[in-house]
């Protein structure tokens, strides 16, 4: 995939209030830890993660993705019928239908014929809402398309630690433990074909993307709901994280490689990366696989944890907010979603 007239020109964002650590969660643990003998700090030894941001119970999750639609609007200042698209990419979702995008599509003021639906992809969810309002652009069929996600990680982190505590094996912690590190955000991309009068400089050109997948792995990790008697329903998660890690990374490994032949790209010309967040390991991992210097990489996990889809946009947000990705760099970003499947952009920032 390569891109000529795609732009992003804003990526802004709102993160979650109350601020969640590690050992929190981990007191609630205390009566799992003591039974299998696991001390107190595993949780942040083995993801690096020391702290989390979560929603308010009563939160709505469109109300995040619209705040964050509103700031892109606010810095842009673009007229809100030259929105061709409005897409809302996250896992979680107000409800099954409509798509979440209407109502927050409706908040804006967009007009009847701006195109306006939901796309799920994993974590790579706003990455797909990208490439996917980015072929529109190229196509000449809008001039500006809007990528906007909300995930929220307590609902599922509760009932993952009532899970726990009800059946205190060392294989339920194993294949929960990934989701203790999620966090919660919410995030909205501006693409434009760069025609648009906007208030703001910042035009990131979108350059190309490469996607594989390795579906055979879609089994790895899930998020979902299981029968627990008569009409009854159970929401659970779980990873199997070790194999996940492997077979993400070796996905990783051809994507990459793809990416930069496609680029026409060596690893020392590629200045920035950014990347999905994880954890500690996961980074190690990606960076030593792909040979990139773990300096030109920027790590928010350690205090935001994994908020899905939003980890990867609200990142390179922040690092370009502190000065780490700068006007002429070539930036990567690297998405690896459960599935599986990899997908990479290449900008010029």
């Amino acid at each position: 995939m390569k891109y000529s007239n795609v732009f992003i020109n804003s990526l802004s964002y709102e993160l979650a209030p109350q601020v969640i650590s590690s050992v929190e969660l981990e007191s609630r643990l205390a009566p799992l830890y003591q039974k299998l003998r696991i001390p107190m700090g595993q949780l942040s030894a083995l993801t690096g993660i020391q702290e989390r941001r979560w929603w308010p119970t009563d939160h709505i999750l469109s109300d995040g993705a619209i705040a964050a639609a509103r700031k892109a609007i606010a810095e842009t200042a673009i007229d809100i019928n030259d929105l061709g698209a409005v897409v809302y990419t996250g896992v979680c979702r107000d409800q099954h239908e409509p798509a979440t995008a209407c109502r927050i599509a409706a908040a804006l003021g967009v007009n009847n014929s701006t195109a306006i639906y939901d796309i799920s992809n994993a974590c790579l969810g706003v990455l797909s809402g990208i490439l996917d309002i980015a072929n529109r652009i190229e196509l000449g069929q809008i001039k500006a398309g809007l990528v906007v996600s909300c995930e929220s990680a307590r609902h599922i982190v509760d009932i993952t630690i009532a899970n726990m505590l009800e059946n205190k094996t060392i294989q339920n912690y194993s294949q929960s433990l990934a989701t203790l590190t999620g966090g919660s955000g919410a995030v909205a991309v501006l693409l434009t074909d760069g025609s648009l009068p906007l208030k703001n400089t910042r035009q990131h050109k979108l350059l190309g993307a490469s996607h594989l997948s390795a579906s055979e792995h879609h089994d790895l990790c899930k998020w979902g709901s299981h029968p627990v008697g008569l009409n009854l329903h159970r929401e659970y998660m779980r990873t199997s994280a070790v194999p996940l890690l492997k077979e993400g990374v070796a996905l990783a490994l051809q994507t990459w490689q793809h990416f930069l032949q496609q680029r026409d790209w060596s690893v020392e010309q590629v200045d920035k990366v950014i990347c999905h967040q994880v954890g500690s390991a996961n980074q190690k991992k990606v960076l030593a696989a792909l040979n990139i210097p773990p300096h030109k990489e920027f790590p928010t996990f350690q205090k935001l944890g994994n908020m899905g889809t939003v980890s990867l946009p609200v990142t390179a947000a922040i690092a370009h907010d502190q000065g780490f990705l700068v006007k002429g760099d070539k930036v990567s970003f690297l998405g690896i979603g459960s599935g599986l499947n990899c997908m990479m952009l290449g900008l010029e920032w």
